[in-house]
């Protein structure tokens, strides 16, 4: 299980990163806008760097939704190993059997 701070603090990332998407998507689209004068995609430039760190999502973790696990990570089931495997063992995903060969 991880920590419970890490998993929070990931949380406010994800929460953060939507809130600003249209604004950060703004800010990107004029910085690279040949169109825009220079000293604009500057401002534009300026502008960006002042938003929060957190609020970019590239900030963000991929975690397990049960465990908070950060590694081993399937994004299909949004499951680390650990917990994948101990739920299709019970039988709860539907479709996966365990192999045999």
């Amino acid at each position: 299980m991880a920590k419970k701070s890490a998993v929070e603090r990931n949380k406010k990332r994800v929460r953060m990163a939507r809130q600003s998407a249209g604004r950060r998507a703004r800010l990107k689209a004029a910085a690279v806008d040949q169109l825009l004068s220079a000293e604009d995609r500057f401002a534009a430039r300026l502008k960006l760097a002042e938003m929060p760190r957190n609020s970019a999502p590239v900030r963000q973790r991929n975690r397990c939704q049960l465990s908070g696990r950060p590694r081993g990570f399937y994004r299909k089931f949004r499951l680390s190993r650990i917990a994948l495997r101990e739920l299709a063992s019970q039988g709860l995903i539907p479709g996966m059997v365990k192999s045999s060969w």
